[in-house]
């Protein structure tokens, strides 16, 4: 199907063709239409927004993807309260909208968990600390479990002396690093969240992949105005969103990726063939060198701050790649930052300003065809009211990918 560009704004457009007859496990429609919905992703670097149609087969209560996701979980191994917390966090990624990292991913998660690469009951704890930072070893863990775990204690150290700053070692991929920031907003403080990931990426003048996404989130709360809350990919887009393109039988916008010899290139596939993601910015004159050095910080902060393997030597997520050879850390890396915001300025202060900065910020004037100035969290505020009051859809090749696991474990779909 056709890629369109249209400004960014413009509203999400459902259309509904009769088609398909839904199962009890589906959000019934009264008329049994089949959704193909127009369907936003939003460049990191520019005010574009790539749209393409996108044939949602199926549409599943929140409770049906949890009850199914949780015994999926609790199959391999994992306590009541890891297979709770990896599937609350596992899923507020498809709530979100964010449906590269949520249940599309599960089945990654058993790959790795047979290849005895996660550790499904692991023994996280903390393995260096001062009053106001620590390092945490996840033990081999979900990252899903791990990343809570070690924001909490960047939270509580932050309740103590007014920050709190832990690395991760010996992790595995964590889910969507908003959800981790925003532990912190309830706290009345501002979070971030930032992991390294399998090499996927290739440095401004290379050809050969050394880095990951490498996302960083950061959320910051607000009095009456819901939090600011920033959580993107260092690279122009995310390898989770080559996979939904895969699956549709769609090309990337240009910009995306490079061929194995650095030439762009639109296939989807592209990485299958050498080929590598590219850094925020796409190229040189477009600013690439600032992307580069984005996922390096995050590189930096996550692994070689904290023992994890970094750089080219990072875990891949599909279990079928060997890994690295003369690993210099231990497993994937994350960082964990809590900012009191009273160690700064009374924290209603604070949120007041917040609410006029965003209020301020929402008014600024559009330019020509758009029609406002979205907040980041946004999108993602918007789409978890209405996924969770009418369902989340999942593409037929994902639901396959899930039945087939369940069968596994005896778990019905």
């Amino acid at each position: 199907m056709p890629a369109i560009f249209l400004p960014c704004g413009c509203v999400i457009i459902i259309f509904f063709i009769p088609a398909l007859v839904f199962h009890s496990s589906i959000v019934a429609s009264q008329s049994l239409h089949l959704f193909v919905i127009l369907i936003a992703l939003v460049s990191c670097n520019s005010n574009s927004v790539f749209l393409y149609f996108a044939a949602m087969e199926n549409v599943f209560t929140y409770q049906h993807l949890f009850d199914f996701t949780y015994s999926v979980f609790k199959a391999i191994g994992c306590s009541d309260e890891h297979a709770t917390l990896a599937t609350n966090v596992l899923l507020s990624a498809d709530l979100r909208g964010i449906d590269s990292h949520g249940i599309a991913r599960l089945s990654g998660y058993v790959r790795l968990w047979e290849a005895k690469r996660i550790n499904a009951h692991p023994q996280i704890k903390v393995v260096h600390e001062t009053p106001s930072t620590a390092v945490v070893d996840g033990d081999a863990g979900l990252g899903l479990v791990v990343a809570p775990f070690a924001m909490q204690e960047a939270i509580n150290k932050a309740k103590n002396v007014g920050t709190g700053w832990v690395s991760v070692k010996n992790s595995n991929h964590f889910g969507i690093a908003g959800y981790h920031a925003m532990m912190a907003l309830e706290n009345d403080m501002i979070g971030i969240a930032m992991t390294n990931a399998s090499a996927l990426v290739a440095p401004t003048f290379s050809i050969e992949k050394m880095l990951g996404t490498n996302p960083i989130a950061v959320a910051i709360p607000a009095g009456k105005q819901p939090a600011f809350v920033a959580d993107f990919a260092t690279t122009t887009a995310a390898n989770g969103k080559l996979e939904i393109l895969q699956r549709k039988n769609l090309d990337t916008p240009s910009g995306w990726v490079q061929d194995k010899d650095g030439n762009p290139s639109t296939n989807a596939n592209e990485l299958k063939a050498g080929g590598a993601l590219l850094p925020l910015g796409s190229d040189r004159e477009h600013s690439s060198h600032k992307g580069y050095a984005l996922g390096s910080i995050v590189d930096i902060f996550s692994a070689v701050l904290s023992g994890a393997s970094y750089g080219p030597w990072a875990p891949p997520f599909p279990a079928y790649i060997p890994m690295p050879e003369n690993m210099p850390g231990q497993g994937l890396g994350h960082f964990f930052g809590a900012m009191r915001v009273d160690a700064f300025r009374p924290a209603d202060e604070f949120k007041q300003h917040m609410d006029n900065w965003i209020g301020r910020f929402r008014n600024a004037k559009p330019g020509p065809g758009e029609e406002k100035v979205l907040i980041p969290g946004d999108p993602e505020r918007e789409m978890e009211a209405i996924r969770m009051k009418e369902g989340i859809p999942v593409v037929e090749a994902v639901v396959k990918d899930l039945v087939a696991v369940g069968e596994k474990f005896r778990v019905k779909w």
